[in-house]
């Protein structure tokens, strides 16, 4: 059967990566490679669908990947910035976009912004990042490591630095698809426990504060800035807190010889990982970030069709 035929159950929003089954997260990136072999195939598929575009915080591959992804299909996308709930409630913008576009993808501080706008808009919602998950960069992540190791089971995944949102997506859903994530994360910046132990139930998951020890052997060592927007009064502190949690050529060199590089970006070179990692052979940055563009595509495509 073709694979934009969707055979999983209906999708209503992806609020957080667990929304999406392990069975539909298949589909999805099935559909995202496919989409980008044969793009054309695709010109027409949301032809009159609009999405409306919720941004709180400064982006480039999220904006601009949704933006390409609706007009790349037929579709078409408005932005409308600023910080919800201040001018007028969450709920408010949530039933009157609603009327106008077919989806809404929101880049938020706040996971519960998320959920409100899902509870009250009458149409899909995608969770393009807030405080807890970033499962759009999640489905990028996994489908670069497919691309490059040829599936997921037995991989080692190790994730050094902060415990944050894109720590929490990639460990979600890597471990679901068979991938065993370490996560090395200073005493006080780990994982939300809770999180942890939802990924858990769909996978290895492994939590430890050596850097050294999860990169060892691995497959794809991975990293973020230790900083995140709106953290900006904590730098000094963090500065102090993540040393020796740089991915530098030493920490490359304790992980598996066909080991590759992965970042979200934007990268603070020489913070959490040295210009000459991300210039390496062994990155895997940009095929990465491409990889945004066609899983948002295809997150859409899932969504409208259902």
């Amino acid at each position: 059967m073709a694979a934009t035929q969707i055979t999983a159950p209906p999708v209503a929003h992806v609020c957080q990566d667990l929304d999406l089954s392990v069975e539909q997260l298949r589909q999805v990136l099935e559909l995202s490679a496919e989409m980008k072999r044969t793009p054309k195939q695709f010109a027409k598929a949301l032809e009159g669908k609009y999405l409306a575009l919720l941004f709180e915080k400064p982006s480039l591959r999220t904006a601009v990947g949704f933006e390409l992804a609706m007009k790349q299909m037929g579709g078409d996308s408005v932005m409308a910035n600023g910080t919800m709930g201040q001018r007028e409630p969450v709920k408010d913008m949530a039933r009157i976009l609603g009327r106008w576009v077919h989806i809404m993808a929101a880049r938020v501080f706040a996971q519960a912004t998320v959920d409100e706008l899902a509870q009250y808009s009458g149409v899909p919602v995608v969770n393009a990042l807030s405080d807890l998950y970033h499962p759009c960069q999640a489905l990028a992540d996994v489908m670069t490591l497919k691309e490059r190791f040829g599936g997921w089971d037995g991989l080692r995944v190790a994730y050094v630095g902060d415990g944050n949102n894109v720590a929490h997506s990639l460990m979600i859903t890597a471990a679901r698809l068979g991938a065993q994530v370490v996560i090395a994360a200073p005493k006080g910046y780990e994982p939300n426990p809770e999180i942890v132990a939802m990924a858990r139930r769909g996978g290895e998951v492994l939590i430890t504060n050596d850097p050294r020890e999860a990169a060892a052997g691995a497959h794809a060592i991975y990293t973020d800035v230790w900083t995140s927007m709106g953290q900006e009064e904590e730098t000094a502190v963090r500065m102090k807190a993540f040393q020796g949690y740089r991915v530098d050529d030493a920490m490359m060199s304790l992980a598996s010889k066909d080991a590759i590089f992965l970042h979200c970006l934007p990268a603070h070179r020489g913070d959490e990982v040295t210009d000459s990692v991300i210039e390496s052979p062994q990155s895997a940055v940009f095929d990465q970030a491409e990889n945004r563009l066609h899983t948002q595509k295809a997150l859409l495509y899932t969504l409208l069709k259902n």
